[in-house]
């Protein structure tokens, strides 16, 4: 097996077609093919379900997909390595966020970095948490910023922790509008614009669940600002870390009996990262942390 044939692979994988894979590649698509099939003679068996439509991974493709996504990122790694011999003028740094991130101020942290070192490439995803953790876990990150009000996973290591209020968002007009606490069971079938997918959304529903009372979700979104926008139309009422509802514009209360809060954390896949790029951001982030 060697490496361009795991990149083609990976470029299969992540584009979802041979043509654009070997777009992504550089290279013919007739050529990208061939290698294809020469990976799967030396494995084989077939890695991928052709149609006229569609590529599609086979079990055996997603058998391989997590070794491929690990031999990538220790291409990148080594890679790294060599230019950390120059100063890190070159390299590549991969980093995940939750939507909801407020401790950190990232754009701001990754900017200073950019100007710092301007031959880095710095790629930034967000997502849930169960995604970007498993990004982590496999290589496609170097780091994510993650939240919940649960131990981090075993296999991820946290560099940094900090605390995050949520609070209940409401609109004008509502019942709790002038309220600056409310018990939990206060909102007992209250409806609500949940935050779809989110870790908020997971801890929401414990909550909710643990009380004994109905969480009564008439509608759900995606977006943070997209969720704001909905609670200020009048939909329901939602839980948002506090800065959020602060610049939000619209009433909001603590959470009492339980208190609702949480912790993000700065995560990698180990105490030691092998990318340089990496090793240099997250030092940039922890000396400037509040």
């Amino acid at each position: 097996m060697e490496l361009r044939q795991v990149e083609h692979f990976l470029a299969v994988v992540d584009t979802g077609s041979f043509t654009g894979a070997a777009q992504r590649a550089h290279i013919v698509q007739s050529a990208l093919s061939a290698s294809i099939r020469k990976l799967e003679a030396e494995l084989g068996t077939r890695l991928f379900e052709r149609t006229t439509r569609r590529v599609a991974l086979t079990e055996a493709g997603q058998a391989l997909l997590p070794s491929a996504r690990r031999i990538a990122a220790d291409v990148v790694a080594a890679r790294g390595e060599v230019s950390a011999v120059t100063g890190l003028s070159r390299g590549r740094v991969s980093i995940g966020t939750i939507q909801t991130l407020t401790a950190v101020d990232l754009p701001a942290k990754l900017g200073e970095f950019r100007r710092r070192y301007p031959g880095v490439r710095i790629h930034v995803r967000d997502g849930t948490v169960p995604e970007l953790a498993a990004a982590v876990e496999n290589g496609e990150l170097d780091l994510a910023f993650l939240a919940g009000d649960e131990p981090l996973p075993d296999e991820l290591h946290g560099f940094a922790r900090w605390n995050q209020e949520l609070v209940l968002l409401s609109y004008p007009g509502h019942r709790l509008e002038h309220r600056r606490r409310v018990r939990l069971v206060e909102l007992d079938d209250e409806p609500f614009v949940d935050f779809s997918g989110s870790g908020i959304q997971a801890m929401t529903a414990r909550r909710f669940a643990a009380a004994g009372i109905g969480h009564n979700r008439v509608c759900e979104a995606t977006h943070m600002p997209l969720l704001v926008e909905l609670v200020k139309a009048g939909l329901g009422v939602t839980v948002v870390p506090r800065p959020v509802a602060e610049q939000s514009g619209l009433p909001f209360a603590r959470i009492e009996r339980p208190a609702f809060g949480r912790a993000v954390h700065l995560t990698g896949r180990g105490p030691d990262l092998t990318n340089p790029a990496a090793r240099a951001l997250l030092d940039h982030l922890l000396a400037t942390a509040p």
